[in-house]
């Protein structure tokens, strides 16, 4: 009666053979052939055939790869003469010993370690899901969203024709006893300088600080091609710009150091000193020994790690990283972005307020221009070769040359010894808990420079001793200039005296009667 149906039963008896024959299953090609029933064909050709046939080869080879693995772990680690059953069998036993009354809730035609080794993947699965949905209940913090203020920086217009912002701070540039030029680290800009330093102590050094924003950053015109060499440029025409006609110290702080070094390179002549706090070098610098780069290295996380990586050999990827980040125009903490790892210092004071409301303007002002392509550029530079090396800062003879044409000069006239290198002081303050910037770069500075001075700082982290720390920004500005003098005084305008025809009559009759007291033997002769 099922056949009236169009429906084939599981078991048609009698169909031509005589006996009970099997349904052919609805995917075989030309099933329901000979038998007379409406059985729907599937061709061999057809997906659902080909994915079936998958499916059962792949289950087939997850089983016996199952049973390999099995096998090499039976042969391998199971062996009586293996380190794992030496050291653990004794322990596991005990613990089966103990725990061998719980079987007896076990059906009889159960293995006992098969049973408890699924339930014990169940029960963790449980657990896991628990804990992922009472941390799904939790309330979801409001995304902050970064707010960009209008422009206001003053700029100036370079050779090239770009424009750099900069920003000035304490005395004004007559009365400056010393001028601070500070260049800004990766994702900051102009208005981080030294942050938190007090207008009065600047006054009370009598210190002009000049900061700018980098090319690219802020309110700067990008650099279509910009080198740490092009850098030093811009801040020697920046020195211009503003009126500084004497030397300069530069200032730098963790990867805005790179721009520090470049400048005592590149213009030594106009730098009179500088001073750093945790100077970042290039990790894949080739002079630095394996104990160097090693210590330097395990200080990082996995994700540092990587972008390192990627800026040094596939730069390309980097936009996709930092548009889903920094860029996103969202708000977030500094050591999520840059994949930093921070001590518990660190980590205090950027949950302080004041650098909150800091963090929030630096970073508004650095992403400004929405454009990705100098925070490539920045990271490129900080794991690229630079052009030189620290220890081409190093004061030494320079060469005078050699042959026999310079050898018969030197014995008629024997030429004065020039020196090169940087000729003034450098200063670096170096936390020994700093994460970021590992003190082992400071060792190397000091090893391939012994003329910088490196400060040790015993319980200073990486931001704890450079931000919002009036007593530190006392101890560095009175360890570079000495006591405060406070500022210049005002220079003195001598107005001109107006010169009138009765003025001039009397100035040359002052004049003759002068010169006729001075001379009177003449005069009488």
């Amino acid at each position: 009666m099922d056949e009236v149906n169009g429906v084939v039963p599981p078991y048609v008896a009698g169909v031509g053979f005589g006996g009970n024959v099997p349904r052919v299953p609805p995917y075989v090609a030309g099933a329901g052939v000979g038998f007379g029933g409406n059985v729907p064909r599937v061709s061999t050709e057809d997906w659902r055939f080909h994915a079936t046939e998958f499916a059962k080869g792949v289950a087939e080879l997850s089983v016996e790869f199952g049973k390999g693995c099995r096998d090499v772990v039976k042969q391998s680690i199971l062996r009586d003469d293996s380190f794992v059953v030496r050291n653990f069998s004794g322990p596991c036993k005990s613990v089966s010993t103990k725990l061998k009354f719980l079987n007896e809730y076990l059906p009889e035609d159960r293995d006992p370690m098969h049973s408890w080794s699924v339930i014990s993947v169940v029960f963790a699965v449980v657990i896991a899901v628990l804990i992922v949905t009472s941390e799904s209940d939790a309330p979801i913090p409001m995304i902050q969203k970064l707010h960009i203020y209008p422009p206001n920086a003053t700029r100036i217009l370079l050779p090239d024709g770009r424009h750099l912002a900069y920003q000035e701070q304490g005395v004004s540039s007559e009365r400056a006893r010393f001028t601070l030029v500070a260049s800004h680290s990766f994702l900051s800009s102009r208005l981080a300088g030294i942050p938190g330093i007090k207008g009065s102590l600047l006054q009370e050094f009598g210190v002009r600080l000049v900061t700018y924003d980098l090319p690219g950053f802020g309110e700067s015109d990008p650099h279509p091609g910009r080198t740490l060499e092009s850098s030093a440029m811009d801040m020697l025409y920046l020195s211009y710009a503003v009126h500084i006609t004497d030397m300069f110290w530069v200032v730098g702080h963790s990867g805005g150091s790179l721009h520090t070094w470049a400048a005592l390179k590149y213009i030594p002549d106009r730098i009179a000193g500088a001073f750093m706090v945790a100077p970042l070098l290039n990790p894949y610098e080739p002079s630095m020994n394996k104990v160097e780069r090693r210590r330097a290295w395990d200080k990082w996380t996995s994700k540092r790690k990587l972008m390192y990586f990627l800026a040094r050999k596939f730069p390309v990827l980097l936009p996709y990283f930092y548009r889903r980040s920094f860029l996103s125009g969202n708000l977030d903490q500094i050591d999520k972005w840059l994949a930093l790892s921070l001590g518990k210092r660190d980590n205090g004071i950027i949950e302080e307020l004041r650098y909150q409301e800091f963090w929030k303007r630096d970073l508004g002002e650095a992403v400004r221009q929405g454009n990705v392509k100098p925070f490539v550029e920045e990271a490129v530079l900080q794991v690229s070769n630079w052009g030189f090396s620290i220890s081409d800062l190093n004061v030494q003879k320079k060469h005078q040359g050699k042959g026999i044409i310079f050898w018969l000069k030197s014995l008629y006239k024997r030429p004065p010894q020039e020196l090169t290198g940087f000729l003034g002081p450098i200063h670096i303050w170096q936390g020994l808990e700093d994460r970021v910037v590992p003190p082992s770069m400071s060792e190397y500075v000091q090893r391939v420079l012994p003329g910088a001075m490196v400060h040790k700082l015993l319980y200073e982290g990486h931001f704890t001793y450079f931000y919002f720390c009036d007593e530190c920004h006392r101890q560095m500005l009175t360890t570079v200039f000495g006591n405060p003098l406070g500022p210049l005084p005002m220079p003195v305008k001598v107005d001109p005296i107006p010169m009138t025809d009765d003025t001039n009559d009397e100035t040359e009759e002052t004049g003759i009667n002068s010169y006729s007291d001075n001379n009177s033997d003449i005069t009488s002769l």
